[in-house]
């Protein structure tokens, strides 16, 4: 791990909660790598966490007690888990069950973890683990989106075979994953930056307009680079909100992530988060949708005849920012072109009502890739970025935005 990530962790008081779940073995190399990155941990083992590791393990590496009871005279006369949950810097749950993170979101506290989670003041973190099924099972992703909304950082799991034999997002990330989050994390929440106390507002990725059960209409957006815009506006001190299409990107930290599929819902979901600071239109939104969505998978009948496909146009969110009551001091709309790129973005600057339209040429290699071009058009003129990773383009993008709070 680089030096910088060590001095983030050096010092700091991890509480590390494990819970029941077949992964809970890793818990015992994350202790042992928060430990060799200078920060102290304690961990809280759960039940379902003792049948898969032993307390004398944790013990051993962590070189400190490990609680496992609610129920403790010695340490409760004092009201242990109090103290528990308010000396800490940061409070990890790996792995964050589908039943523990479901106790997390409603404020269930019936044992030692849920307790001292309930009553701590201080950052948590959810690294979940679970089968596939139970991951993307509706309930779940209802949790995961109230333990984000409520501050939680709620890690996104790794793709890949589980032990059930499944494969799918549900793994828990390996430790060294977990602890660099956890280094990032501490990292942004002790450095003040030059957006701090400023709110962010930023959609990403694409949205999905169906058809049928099916078939839907979409752009070909990744969100890559709107989720480096919310993580470079995360380490400058903002306070973040992302507003995603359907993509499979770990949310970065610090940031609460939304989770949308359609325009509408987006729409609905930017509205709900104002007001902000600073907008920043990232999301490659479909301009169009279905009139009417089929209940059914729509079939074809072998005569070559093509069903006709009714559009109508979907909500602009850029345009009804721009309009809002609510609009933010700064607006920033994203242009992704494919021809005279410069000229459809000072269109756009004017059609729109935005501050600034970012413009970029996708003709390429930009969707789905690693790289960008960016070029800040606004009523002062037009300035351009060099070629450079998505996030080198973020953190220049969130220069800018902070130059001007400046």
């Amino acid at each position: 791990m680089p030096l910088h990530k060590r001095d983030a962790m050096n010092g700091k008081r991890i509480l590390l909660i494990i819970g029941g779940g077949i992964a809970a073995y890793k818990a015992c190399e994350l202790v042992r790598l928060i430990r060799k990155q200078g920060a102290e941990v304690t961990c809280v083992l759960t039940d379902g966490g003792a049948h898969f590791v032993t307390a004398m393990t944790l013990a051993a590496l962590s070189e400190n007690p490990v609680h496992t009871t609610l129920w403790d005279l010695k340490n409760e006369v004092e009201m242990g888990h109090i103290q528990l949950s308010r000396q800490a810097d940061l409070i990890v749950v790996c792995p964050a069950t589908a039943d523990l993170m479901a106790r997390m979101a409603v404020g269930i506290a019936d044992d030692l973890a849920t307790t001292l989670l309930l009553a701590t003041d201080k950052p948590v973190m959810a690294v979940p683990a679970m089968n596939v099924r139970m991951w993307q099972h509706a309930a779940t992703m209802r949790n995961v989106a109230t333990l984000r909304s409520s501050g939680v950082t709620v890690l996104d799991p790794d793709e890949g075979m589980m032990a059930c034999g499944e494969y799918g997002p549900g793994r828990l990330p390996e430790p060294e994953e977990v602890l660099a989050a956890i280094a990032r994390h501490l990292e942004g929440r002790h450095v003040k930056g030059p957006l701090t106390g400023k709110h962010i507002l930023i959609t990403a990725g694409p949205t999905h307009e169906p058809i049928d059960p099916v078939r839907y209409i979409a752009n070909r957006s990744s969100g890559k680079q709107g989720f480096a815009i919310a993580a470079a506006a995360a380490q400058a001190g903002a306070k973040v909100t992302l507003v995603a299409g359907p993509v499979n990107l770990p949310t970065p930290p610090s940031v609460t992530r939304i989770d949308v599929e359609t325009a509408r819902q987006m729409s609905a979901a930017v509205d709900a988060a104002l007001p902000a600071d600073i907008a920043i239109m990232v999301a490659a939104v479909a301009d169009w949708r279905s009139a009417g969505e089929a209940n059914q998978k729509i079939k074809k009948d072998g005569s070559g005849h093509v069903p006709p496909l009714e559009l109508v146009e979907n909500p602009d969110i850029l345009a009804s920012l721009c309009k809002s009551a609510r609009r933010p001091p700064l607006v920033i709309g994203f242009a992704a072109e494919t021809n005279d790129v410069l000229a459809h973005a000072e269109a756009k600057l004017a059609r729109k009502g935005a501050d600034w339209i970012v413009a970029n040429d996708v003709a390429t290699h930009t969707m789905g890739g690693e790289i960008n071009a960016l070029h800040i058009v606004s009523a002062s003129g037009i300035e351009s970025f060099g070629e450079m990773s998505k996030e080198a383009a973020a953190a220049a993008l969130v220069q800018r935005i902070a130059d001007v709070f400046a």
